[in-house]
């Protein structure tokens, strides 16, 4: 058990670190990580306001439980807020916010903001998906992020109501485009289950048609269960890993003596 998107109490997660920890050595991780949001001026509901705090707490973490599990200090950044990546083990690479005007929106918040997001492009999804993706891959390809963040997120909130995104060809055509693009960073993607755990979603995202592109693509993939509290560190691993095997995965990644190495699921 592996897991590196994690968020605690320095954010806008419900468990301090050190509960986490002791959480994962209940489940038997072998290695965490945590990635707490990066600092975001525009926006300091989600974020954290403490870097170097969460810095030394975790790194004291890492010390005290050295001989039990393994840990590493990452961080979600904002496409929109880079932070100082030599401060970290690695970074989550994340597109959370469409701005406007110099007003930022957030996607993924709860489905009321995203209906915003909606307004922004006049429900012209596609328009929506096109503006999304061509700026996140500019992001990637730019700031190589160790590992790519919920690279569908925009689809969060598809299955609540009247499915605007997942059964529509055109906006298919546009997601299948640009992970394609994305692909061609050799950087991990991650396979998010946290939107499950939330009872927003059925499956993962990047949603099956994008993980058999990436699957022929060869792309990297790493378990993340988007974790903001001990109740779903890991949450759906192992079903996660049928459906990865059914698309025709074989290996995952996971950090591990301070390097990604890949694992069989």
């Amino acid at each position: 058990m592996y897991s590196f998107h994690i968020h605690s109490t320095f954010c806008d997660g419900r468990n301090t670190p050190e509960e986490i920890v002791l959480a994962a050595l209940e489940k038997d991780f072998i290695s965490i990580g945590f990635s707490g949001h990066g600092y975001t001026g525009f926006d300091l509901r989600y974020c954290m306001k403490d870097t170097d705090g969460y810095l030394t707490e975790i790194r004291r973490l890492k010390d005290k439980y050295k001989n039990k599990i393994q840990i590493y200090v990452g961080v979600e950044e904002d496409a929109f807020a880079p932070v100082d990546r030599m401060q970290f083990d690695y970074i989550i690479g994340s597109f959370h916010y469409f701005c406007k005007n110099n007003e930022y929106f957030p996607i993924d918040s709860n489905y009321d903001y995203f209906k915003k997001c909606l307004d922004l492009f006049r429900y012209d999804v596609v328009a929506l998906a096109e503006c999304y993706y061509s700026s996140f891959c500019t992001y990637i390809a730019r700031r190589k992020p160790d590992i790519i963040g919920h690279f569908d997120v925009i689809t969060k909130f598809d299955e609540l109501d009247t499915s605007l995104f997942l059964q529509n060809a055109k906006y298919n055509e546009v997601a299948e485009k640009y992970v394609n693009i994305a692909a061609e960073s050799n950087c991990i993607f991650e396979v998010n289950t946290g939107a499950i755990a939330r009872e927003l979603c059925t499956t993962p995202y990047p949603r099956e048609n994008l993980l058999h592109i990436l699957k022929k693509r060869d792309a990297k993939i790493i378990l993340s269960s988007d974790s903001h509290n001990i109740e779903t560190l890991g949450f759906g691993f192992n079903e996660a890993k049928l459906y990865l095997r059914d698309i025709g995965f074989r290996y995952a990644f996971a950090l591990v003596d301070n390097k990604f190495k890949r694992y069989e699921i």
